[in-house]
């Protein structure tokens, strides 16, 4: 049985871990609000550049479509970007993009299919290194950066366009998590590559009038796709800041609340043991003074 004095050092260990995460907890909500902020205000842009892509599509086909709408023609070669978190703490934030994508990967494996990695955020890079360590092309370290914005996301999408242009990938699909409240991230696989068009984007009223692009659609789609990719990949970096934030907060309230759990199991353990001792030295007393 532990001394009265290793209790002592224990709740006082207890209590200062208990210090540290109600500290972290603090600065995690106090972070979140702008991460979601900025979540939030990235989706719009997202969105309308989405319907603007669309409604391009729509008149283009064939040949004329650029390479990044229409594809290559093949889906042998597949590129899986895995966005995560740069730090812990933030209990199963991490684990659960890591977790569909790595189901996405091995799906792919069983179908014969040609699977290369990039992995973004220290976390996604430690865990699936250790299974598929010879598919990770590159991995892109964030920590480094204080607040993301395109010039985070443009090295990630040149690689991403440097591979496909070389010939060496056909599909790229982007897995990251979808903040949607304080409690709820969910895990999301985009595809980036061929460009997915969405069929429900709102197309503008012309009011019966009709229109030329100048220059062509194949033109403007020229520009845009690659832009696209950069955009895509931001949002995605985003949603993630802010689903971290909420990971790290809730984990850390958890914790916080079961240090004061413990702090009261061993404080009522400290105080029977010492009840007992006193108890102990009393009756050793009372037997001397009797003795005598």
């Amino acid at each position: 049985m532990a001394s009265l004095k290793d209790m002592r050092n224990r709740i006082s260990s207890v209590k200062a871990t208990q210090k540290i995460t109600k500290a972290m907890q603090m600065v995690a909500a106090a972070k979140l609000r702008r991460a979601q902020d900025a979540a939030v205000n990235a989706r719009p842009y997202a969105e309308r550049m989405a319907a603007v892509i669309a409604n391009l599509a729509a008149g283009v086909s064939g040949d004329g479509a650029p390479p990044l709408l229409a594809g290559t023609g093949s889906d042998k070669r597949h590129l899986v970007i895995v966005a995560a978190a740069d730090r812990g703490l933030a209990g199963g934030f991490t684990s659960s993009i890591v977790r569909a994508a790595r189901e996405h990967i091995n799906a792919l494996v069983a179908q014969g299919k040609d699977v290369r990695i990039i992995c973004v955020g220290k976390k996604s890079r430690d865990q699936l290194r250790r299974t598929y360590g010879d598919k990770v092309v590159e991995s892109f370290d964030l920590s480094a950066y204080r607040q993301l914005s395109l010039a985070v996301a443009q090295p990630i999408a040149d690689l991403v366009l440097e591979l496909f242009e070389a010939g060496d990938v056909d599909v790229v699909t982007l897995f990251y998590s979808r903040f949607k409240s304080v409690v709820q991230q969910i895990p999301t696989a985009q595809q980036l590559v061929p460009a997915t068009v969405a069929d429900a984007a709102a197309k503008p009223d012309l009011g019966g009038a009709c229109y030329e692009y100048e220059p062509s659609e194949e033109g403007i789609l020229e520009t845009l796709l690659p832009r696209n990719i950069a955009v895509q990949i931001l949002g995605a970096l985003l949603e993630n800041m802010a689903g971290f934030y909420a990971s790290q907060m809730s984990a850390m309230d958890n914790a916080t609340r079961n240090a004061g759990e413990m702090i009261a199991a061993l404080n009522l353990q400290y105080n029977r043991q010492r009840q007992a001792q006193i108890t102990t030295e009393l009756i050793e007393i009372i037997s001397g003074a009797s003795a005598l």
